[in-house]
């Protein structure tokens, strides 16, 4: 979960004396980049950053629906943003607008109305463009509050232009929406069909983000791999193409790209990883399950022989790839044997990084009522192991660069006097002494140490030069 702050509005921004924009985030990549576009709609109207709900006087909980308890969290918290509310009222200063957009909204956004009415607005993933005319109309108190359609292609035309990006790194949607239903997700309800951006405008936005002194960009979509956008040509691009045509865009060094589906792993995608400079070392290709008796319940279409192939292709091509991936243990019906064999997957692959959690049902979803639960107890001693077996291979894969010299494209200052923080091109975070003249640049530095999470560096003389 993260916190999204405006930028500061400039004096053609708006009023002199901004409106305040308070945004929580919780969740995937996809909304933190949702939050950003969401206070570039708001920035016209005049609203600038604060840190707080306390000091805001619109309040944006931008939700997730993949975490376990998902609505539950977001209706807590609405009662403290009520509680608020009301407090400020009964003082007889201003009120505080509240929004709740995102996939929680997506999925409960008449329920959400209902059990809390201090909700102003209620606005799905494919619709917080609307969120300028969603807000006179609450002004007005008038007409309709809940705007939670599917209209992909209506939003991203809406967006404006210019993004409030503010650093080296940025985000960039090209797809969005899941057809793949796994029947533990409930993205193809709450994201919809995919669909994906046409080559024009995704360009377009990555030529706007250079201009602003951004380096590297990681493309976002539900099953980003599937992207088949509309090229210049008019036929249906590739992943792989939109990659290349990226790479030609002056400035923009580095490109990465999440979540992708096994099955979605083109050839020519791999091909690109062994091709193009501009293409990371790093890929998050989640399997879920090492039992393809599980992977069958979770309708994942592939299973551990394919999955495992699959990666002995991408490793041909690309022999430093750092895998990371996605895992569920504690699935209706899932064994002993079966998280035996997730285990054994694990130790055959060796991840960079991963995620691993305990099963939790999700409304509406087929798992949700299938025979077998697991009992807490077990699921909780099999998420021990495999996250202990996970945390045991990054560490591995960090110690190895030590004594290594990696390309580092420096972010943002560290948390010591000129300490600088930066991202290899295995995206591990990599810390510096005396780099903080150097934030926005790409690097050499000297591995001195490898950490659970994170790299300690030293700059290489040329780097210290200014070269």
């Amino acid at each position: 979960m993260t916190e999204t702050l405006v930028p500061s509005a400039s004096a053609s921004d708006g009023p002199a004396a901004p409106k305040r924009l308070f945004i929580k985030t919780y969740g995937c990549q996809m909304n933190v980049y949702d939050s950003e576009r969401m206070a570039d709609v708001l920035r016209p109207l005049g609203y600038a950053a604060t840190d707080t709900a306390e000091s805001a006087d619109f309040v944006i909980l931008n939700t997730c629906h993949i975490r376990e308890k998902a609505a539950e969290k977001i209706y807590s918290e609405l009662g403290k943003l009520r509680e608020l509310r009301d407090i400020r009222l009964a003082a007889g200063q201003p009120g505080l607008t509240i929004a709740v957009a995102g996939c929680v909204a997506q999925a409960e956004g008449e329920e959400i109305m209902r059990r809390q009415p201090a909700v102003d607005i209620v606005v799905g993933p494919q619709a917080y463009h609307q969120l300028p005319e969603l807000l006179t109309r609450t002004a007005r108190a008038r007409g309709e509050r809940i705007g939670a359609d599917f209209a992909p292609v209506e939003k991203f035309d809406a967006l404006p232009k210019a993004r409030g990006v503010t650093g080296p790194t940025a985000f960039l949607t090209v797809q969005e929406g899941c057809d793949k239903f796994c029947t533990f997700c409930v993205v193809p309800y709450t994201r919809g069909a995919e669909w994906s951006r046409p080559v024009a405008a995704v360009l377009a936005e990555a030529r706007e983000l250079a201009a602003r002194g951004v380096r590297e960009v990681t493309l976002l979509g539900q099953n980003v791999n599937a992207y088949d956008g509309e090229g210049l040509d008019g036929a249906p691009s590739t992943l792989a193409r939109l990659a290349y045509a990226l790479a030609d865009i002056p400035g923009l060094d580095r490109i990465r790209y999440t979540t992708s589906h096994p099955n979605d792993m083109s050839d020519d995608l791999i091909a690109a990883h062994g091709e193009l400079d501009a293409l990371m070392p790093w890929l998050h290709l989640p399997v879920q399950s090492g039992s393809d008796r599980v992977l069958r319940l979770m309708n994942r279409k592939h299973g551990r022989t394919k999955y495992l192939a699959l990666i002995d292709r991408i490793r041909a091509v690309r022999p430093d790839m750092a895998l990371s991936g996605d895992f569920i243990v504690g699935f209706p019906g899932e064994t002993d044997a079966d998280f035996e064999q997730t285990l054994d997957l694990v130790r055959r692959v060796g991840y960079a990084s991963a995620f691993a959690f305990a099963y939790s049902p999700r409304p509406g979803t087929p798992a949700a009522s299938m025979a077998g639960p697991v009992p807490a107890a077990i699921a909780r001693e099999r998420l021990h192991a495999l996250q202990a077996l996970l945390a045991e291979q990054q560490l591995a894969f960090n110690m190895d660069k030590t004594g290594r010299t990696v390309d580092v494209l420096f972010e943002k200052p560290g948390r010591h006097g000129r300490q600088a923080i930066g991202r290899s091109p295995w995206l591990q975070s990599v810390h510096a002494d005396d780099a903080d003249h150097l934030i926005g640049r790409i690097v050499p530095v000297l591995i001195k140490h490898g950490q659970q999470n994170s790299l300690k560096g030293r700059l290489m003389e040329m780097a210290l030069d200014g070269a």
